[in-house]
């Protein structure tokens, strides 16, 4: 599946019109949601692929952030063949109470997947659990960037941005 085919699917999957209030306390017309695109076994695959071309040397890791980014995450990490890891929104007041499901190691190189950006609130607070346990995010990828301030956040923050698609790719317009 290409990129242009990629959209096509996930804009037929997931695209609702209404009235949306979003993660971050925006208003939207629209709405992506991200599980009915998730839940695609020919759309999580391709995005598996598609993060695979996000990859640099140093990775030694993939992370994606509760609940989206966990099956992004193990799709990019099957088609690298390499180790992934979950990061929680919040401790579990049970078990082990860890913030980090998985292996992550100090010095631990990691591409932290995403999967709708708006603002990047939730992927920078990944990136700070992954940083405080001693591990490096090489770069944050994600699959659509809405475009509402997520790249300038997130480069604010210094970590590097990328995306599959584009709001502009999905054919939206505001």
């Amino acid at each position: 599946m290409n990129k242009t085919q990629l959209a096509k699917r996930i804009k037929e999957a997931s695209y609702l019109e209404g009235d949306f209030i979003l993660r971050s306390g925006k208003r939207s017309k629209y709405y992506l949601d991200k599980y009915l695109f998730e839940t695609c076994p020919d759309i999580l695959k391709a995005l598996g692929r598609e993060f695979c071309k996000h990859l640099s040397d140093g990775v030694t890791r993939i992370a994606g952030a509760e609940l989206g980014g966990v099956a992004l995450a193990a799709a990019a990490a099957m088609e690298a063949d390499k180790p992934w890891v979950i990061i929680r929104n919040s401790k579990k007041d049970y078990g082990t109470s860890k913030m980090i499901e998985g292996t992550l190691v100090k010095d631990d190189v990691v591409l932290l997947v995403e999967d709708i950006a708006t603002t990047g609130g939730q992927v920078l607070e990944a990136a700070k659990i992954i940083t405080e346990a001693g591990a490096r995010v090489d770069r944050i990828v994600c699959v659509i960037d809405r475009k509402q301030g997520a790249r300038e956040n997130i480069e604010g923050a210094g970590y590097v941005f990328e995306s599959i698609l584009t709001k502009e790719d999905l054919g939206i317009k505001d």
